[in-house]
């Protein structure tokens, strides 16, 4: 069986656009395939007439700086994420998420971009992406413009871009200045393809006491249909030092807002309700003390 009948490989951001419009809802955007072609193979999604790859187009391959600012093209691999030293040091946590994703050869091959498209609640670039405050850059009805991360997300793998029409260009960030620091970790099965059962990214800003939480962005998932804010833990630790109480006040308040489901892949709502507290006992003292030493080394990148 064939899983498509054209494959295009266009140079310029114009080119894939015409190519979509030409083929008119018949053609798909891919970049890695690490889900789309799967799901195609496995009969989930019925073969397609065109297969329009954003990977050969320069723009959307680079990591470049602007200021304070980040700009990924969404057709950065993983591999790439894991391998920048400007990342590590002012993203962390978008490192160590990609750092876990699959094993080198999906890493080598599938892309951030594709990561946020899918538009699942568990995709660990994603969770990283909201706690750093994202923005996505797209191509829609001809237009380009900047828009929240969030606003892509509408339902688990229903995304505000169609694929056989829109375009997603950039992700951009701000990087972490002086007192801050960001972590990710996550609990997976230790078998099979490692699904994560509970990922957890945080973003956080200390005061000039280097004691002081000034302000937080946590993000803690798959807990909702689309990946979100546990804002409730964030106010919780605004404005106050870190502490052992303040922590464990941080984890009630994040056990009593957010509420998993039971997944027959991933584990019961019970254990992951408990693993909440696991994950924020692991990432929130950790991005605390990078935010508070200047000092950001990923950690369990590559591994599985």
């Amino acid at each position: 069986m064939n899983l498509w009948n054209r494959y295009y490989t266009p140079h310029t951001v114009e080119e894939a656009f015409s190519l979509l419009k030409t083929h008119d809802g018949a053609a798909r955007v891919v970049a890695g395939g690490t889900d789309l072609l799967l799901e195609i193979r496995q009969g989930h999604r019925p073969p397609v007439e065109a297969l329009v790859d954003i990977t050969r187009i320069p723009e959307l391959t680079r990591i470049t700086q602007e200021g304070d600012l980040v700009i990924i093209g969404a057709g950065v691999t993983h591999t790439q994420i894991i391998r920048s030293e400007l990342l590590a040091r002012r993203a962390t946590c978008l490192v160590e998420s990609c750092g876990v994703i699959g094993g080198p050869q999906v890493r080598n091959v599938g892309t951030l971009g594709g990561n946020v498209a899918h538009a699942l609640p568990a995709a660990d670039g994603a969770t990283s992406l909201v706690a750093l405050d994202a923005e996505a850059e797209i191509l829609q009805d001809g237009q380009r413009r900047w828009l929240p991360l969030l606003e892509l997300y509408k339902g688990p793998g229903k995304s505000l871009l169609d694929p056989t029409h829109d375009l997603l260009l950039h992700l951009r960030f701000r990087l972490c200045g002086e007192g801050e620091a960001t972590a990710f970790t996550r609990i997976m099965r230790p078998q099979g393809v490692a699904l994560p059962v509970l990922g957890c990214a945080l973003w956080v800003r200390m005061g000039d006491d280097g004691e002081t939480i000034e302000d937080a962005r946590v993000c803690i998932g798959p807990v909702a249909p689309v990946p979100t804010r546990a804002t409730g833990v964030e106010e919780e630790l605004r404005g106050r030092p870190f502490t052992g109480e303040l922590l464990e006040q941080a984890i009630a308040r994040a056990q009593a807002e957010l509420h998993p489901r039971t997944s027959k892949y991933r584990a019961t709502a019970e254990y992951r309700a408990e693993m909440i507290g696991v994950v924020l006992r692991r990432a929130l003292p950790l991005a605390v003390r990078r935010a508070q030493t200047g000092e950001a080394t990923p950690e369990g990148v590559g591994l599985q």
